[in-house]
């Protein structure tokens, strides 16, 4: 992410499509225009209820929108030496925790290949930055909920070895809260691991992509060559190492005014199935393929493969190509932004590999005048892409959104699937 403007984050799973993360309060300027209002949905001191909210974030100089914050609490191995980190962006569009070294205290084991060298992870984003660091293995502890000695990433640590080039790394880094916007990342998504069997060995022609690297030892000028990793040494989602409610989750946020909200308060919900807070009842399941997508139809044109729509907690935007230039205008001071005259509304098609179908209606009002009201969560917040469609943040407002995990038997089979 970077601290100007636009928040890019490029693939933060070699499995998924990019994903961005946006600050723009301080692009447009703070407004008054109203409707400042704080909502939130019910919560619960259920063991498997674990508290969000959408707000502007940790860094004041550079606020946030549409991005839904959480505490992790991690723990060396095995022991009560633990640690509660605040500002957690909750990332559907990931697998796995992520956190800035800056802000662990504690001294967490790493996590070795089998000569005995030290592993490290390089992400590069859709704007060039990227996030480089070791893995280390920590217990993780989500409302009453705990898995055991999983690997997470640990971002910029002082001492570890320079970003590889064959990472592709030509931006900045990712390592601080003020280009990140957040402390960390806790990735919710569909797959078990953040790179799955593609990182595992080399398949067929498929060189393996260079996210895992192999690092000889800690100094700075090590030599960190590209790694296959087995599937329980990759950062892992932590939900499905939970001892129950561990076949997915859902994200419940309530519905926001058009103008948006001051703050949006909600809950990740542990489990699909598995408790009474937790039962899919009416909602449909659209399941997936080996990346996290189904299809959109939208305006006539069916987005699938590659450029296929997926749901991403992690993008604070409603991402799709315009369906006219004279309906859906771009915001003349903010070109990655929709800005019609009056709030336009749609109707969009989703369809599982499962064959479920459903609409979707949502609206796009102009970014210019949502930003001035000095609210952080928007349901109706809508920019281009060149092609596919990313329901982003905007889609979870109003709505309790499944993720089921892959491979994770569920009422509904097993994931990976999406459900609402």
């Amino acid at each position: 992410m970077n601290s100007l403007g636009w928040q890019l984050l490029g693939t933060r799973d070699w499995r998924h499509p990019f994903a961005i993360s946006i600050n723009l309060l301080n692009l447009l300027g703070c407004g008054t225009s109203g409707n400042n209002a704080v909502v939130s949905s019910a919560t619960s001191s259920t063991s498997n209820v674990q508290p969000i909210q959408v707000y502007s974030g940790p860094e004041l100089a550079n606020p946030n929108v549409n991005v839904p914050y959480t505490d992790v609490t991690i723990c060396i191995p095995g022991t009560s030496n633990c640690q509660t980190i605040t500002d957690i962006e909750v990332d559907t569009g990931s697998s796995g925790l992520r956190l800035l070294a800056s802000e662990v205290e504690l001294t967490l084991p790493a996590v070795k290949d089998t000569s005995g060298n030290l592993l490290g992870e390089c992400l590069v984003f859709a704007d060039t930055t990227y996030a480089w660091g070791p893995l280390v293995s920590a217990d993780i502890q989500l409302a009453s909920e705990k898995a055991p000695s999983v690997p997470i990433q640990l971002i910029g640590p002082v001492g570890f070895p320079q970003v590889p080039a064959a990472c592709g790394a030509t931006g900045a880094a990712d390592d601080t809260i003020a280009t990140m916007g957040s402390r960390g990342i806790l990735g919710l998504g569909v797959f078990r691991q953040d790179c799955g069997s593609g990182c595992t060995a080399i398949a067929g022609s498929n060189a393996v992509p260079d996210i895992y690297f192999s690092c000889p030892n800690t100094s700075a000028t090590s030599n960190c060559t590209t790694a296959t990793v087995p599937l329980e040494k990759q950062v892992q989602n932590p939900v499905w190492l939970f001892s129950k409610d561990n076949n997915g989750l859902i994200i419940s946020l309530p519905a926001v005014p058009e103008l948006g909200a001051a703050t949006a308060s909600g809950s990740l919900i542990f489990g699909i199935g598995t408790r009474e807070d937790n039962a899919l009842g009416p909602a449909a399941t659209y399941t997936t393929d080996d990346y996290g997508y189904f299809s959109t139809t939208f305006n006539g044109i069916t987005y699938a493969g590659v450029n296929g729509s997926y749901i991403d907690s992690g993008t604070n935007l409603l991402l799709f190509p315009s369906p006219s230039a004279t309906n859906l205008p771009i915001c003349a001071d903010v070109a990655q932004l929709y800005c019609p005259s009056i709030t336009q509304s749609y109707t969009a098609t989703n369809k599982g590999f499962n064959g479920t179908t459903g609409q979707v209606s949502f609206g796009v009002a102009n970014a210019d005048s949502l930003l001035l009201t000095d609210n952080t969560a928007f349901s109706n917040l809508g920019g281009p892409i060149a092609s596919g469609f990313t329901w982003g943040l905007p889609f979870f407002f109003g709505r309790n959104v499944f993720v089921g995990i892959e491979a994770q038997d569920t009422p509904a089979g097993a994931g990976p699937y999406w459900a609402y």
